[in-house]
């Protein structure tokens, strides 16, 4: 017999009672929740396969791609109510499972409101829209065939950055395993979709008017010359003149550096003092030395006005490409012919324009005409309407993604929507979740020689911590500059591409001068260079910048190292680079520190 008391007898088997109980809830809730997480993982496996596939078709073929987004939309719906039922919410709140739960759940959420409230009503209204349209008939380009977009693509491009910021917000620390790198791809995923979603709708906002569908437009086309670097590109040298008047494309002129004063004794536009003391007035002065300041929309200001001063005319706005777009474009176009007889390929183009018209052509007279008329040519390919306009939009879009095609309108609210984009061409910006580098080179050989140097850029995280709390946090950029030039560069290269001595640079070497952007809010840890070179430097617009010059024999490499340091929440980290001659190397480097 027990030697308890009845009350105290009673209260134990509550007690048991209560515990069985809740054994049970928690047995309950977590079946409950496995097999709902199961079913909604499934879903969401479908979207991650589909949807980077659909938002491509979107933009070649809005009528094929509305049946699969509509699909993977009952996908994201079914998923976000599996993982927002009460239950689930509770199971949230619980140690260790529940963060995983509630990333689980907001990606959920993220799905449904990309593609059922973003994606599928673009589709819709985009239905009826053929992206064929927009291929020039006969010189003339309909931009009406986005009139019915502009609404529904300001819409979707809303919606799309929300869910992208939702899953981007998400406290990658507390994940593990699986949870952890599906957050990290759908990070990725999202982000993309909402930039193409975004470019879609400006673009629908910006083109027909900068096309001349309220009266005529006047653009200056600065073709930059990756075989002579600048911090954007190249050196300016030649630039082709485009008419726009209600969508019909025209060229109506062509100029060389040569066409305009060999320098402004002042500059055309006052620069300020944080600029020239990294640069001196030379981007202010001299047509070549345009993109030497890493923000094109200083740039082409500048641009604009010294054309004015040779011409009298004020442009709409200032493009620039160099010959690495015109492969891109010839991708879809097809071999021009050129008025010196040759035929102008996606295979022949970047060689043939940054290489071999100096082996050619002796006088830069000759190869600056070569150069405009190569990049005429392919302007009226494009204007005549051959290739498809799917394949022109890969082109363009490649070549904005890549910092290759920039753009700048002198129209303030057209300039409103371009600021922010790739195209834009500003200074990288450090926010609370990528860490950014500028990696901006210039040749100081006065050479060709820009043509053989490869410049390898890595980045890396001292402790790789996931991102989304902030914590101390190291960062490391790596640059190895190497010159691939032949041996004997210096007798069997001609004087334009050596440059012959005549600004202090040894026949057959390369001088780089490179100028380094630290990322905003971070401190300098150090930086050194495998030669030995010493570091200036200044500020500009809230950046430090490390600035050096190298000094490169054939086959000779130098290594730069910086490392920086913050308390930061950023776990990714990117360096924009200068854009070479070498379209297979990525003018954008990245690194991430994935959970767990």
């Amino acid at each position: 017999m027990s030697a308890l008391p009845r009350p105290a007898r009673t209260a134990g088997r509550i007690f048991a009672w209560t515990v069985a109980g809740l054994l049970l809830l928690a047995v309950v809730i977590a079946v409950w929740v496995g097999v709902r997480g199961a079913l909604a993982y499934q879903h969401l496996q479908r979207i991650q396969t589909g949807a980077a596939q659909s938002t491509a078709a979107l933009a070649a073929d809005p009528s094929s791609a509305a049946p699969t987004l509509a699909r993977l939309a009952a996908d994201a719906s079914e998923a976000h109510q599996l993982t927002s039922d009460p239950v689930w919410a509770l199971a949230s709140h619980t140690p260790w499972i529940g963060p995983q739960l509630a990333a689980f759940g907001t990606v959920a959420a993220a799905s449904d409101e990309l593609l059922r409230e973003s994606l599928l009503p673009l589709a819709t209204a985009a239905q009826n829209v053929s992206i064929d349209g927009l291929r020039p008939v006969g010189g003339r380009l309909d931009t009406s065939v986005l009139a019915g977009l502009v609404t529904p693509a300001q819409d979707a491009a809303t919606r799309a950055a929300d869910a992208a910021v939702a899953v981007q917000d998400i406290d990658r620390t507390p994940l593990i395993g699986v949870v952890g790198t599906a957050v990290d791809r759908a990070d990725d995923l999202f982000s993309s979709v909402s930039t193409a979603v975004d470019t879609l709708s400006r673009t629908s906002r910006l083109l027909p008017d900068m096309l001349g569908r309220n009266g005529p437009r006047t653009y200056l086309v600065l073709v930059q010359n990756n075989a002579e670097w600048r911090s954007l590109g190249g050196i300016a040298g030649a630039a082709v003149v485009l008419r726009a008047d209600d969508g019909r494309l025209s060229l109506i002129g062509a100029l060389s550096s040569g066409d305009l004063p060999r320098g402004f004794t002042n500059p055309v536009v006052a620069l300020p003092d944080e600029v020239t003391k990294i640069y001196d007035t030379k981007p202010a002065r001299y047509f070549q030395n345009l993109t030497q300041i890493p923000d094109f929309t200083v740039d082409a200001p500048i641009a604009r006005e010294m054309y004015r001063l040779k011409t009298g005319t004020d442009v709409d706005g200032v493009l620039a490409i160099d010959p690495v777009v015109l492969s891109y474009l010839l991708q879809t176009t097809g071999p021009v012919a050129l008025p010196s007889g040759d035929a102008l390929s996606a295979d022949n183009a970047i060689p043939l324009l940054l290489n071999e018209v100096y082996l050619r052509y002796a006088k830069p007279a000759d190869q600056d005409a070569f150069f405009a008329g190569a990049a005429g040519a392919v302007f009226q390919a494009l204007a005549d309407g051959r290739g498809s306009a799917s394949g022109l939009i890969s082109a363009l879009t490649r070549a904005g993604e890549e910092h290759r095609l920039l753009a700048w309108s002198a129209h303030a609210d057209e300039q409103a929507i371009i600021d922010g984009t790739v195209v834009a061409g500003q200074l990288p910006v450090t926010d609370a979740h990528t860490a950014r580098f500028g990696v901006f080179l210039n040749d100081g050989t006065g050479s060709k020689m820009s043509y053989y140097i490869d410049p390898d850029v890595s980045l890396a995280w001292g402790s790789c911590r996931p991102g989304g709390q902030s914590a101390p946090r190291q960062l490391t950029l790596q640059l190895t500059l190497t010159s691939r030039a032949p041996a004997d560069a210096a007798t069997t290269l001609p004087e334009y591409i050596t440059g012959g001595g005549v600004y202090g640079t040894a026949p057959g070497a390369a001088e780089v001068v490179g100028n380094i952007y630290l990322p905003q809010g971070f401190e300098l840890v150090s930086a050194t260079a495998t030669n030995g070179a010493g570091f200036a430097g200044g500020v500009h617009e809230g950046r430090r910048v490390l600035t050096f010059g190298i000094d490169l024999t054939p086959g000779a490499s130098t290594g730069v190292t910086v490392t920086v340091r913050a308390n930061t929440a950023a776990g990714d980290a990117q360096a924009v680079v200068t854009p070479t001659a070498d379209a297979a190397r990525a003018p954008v480097v990245v690194a991430t520190c994935g959970a767990g």
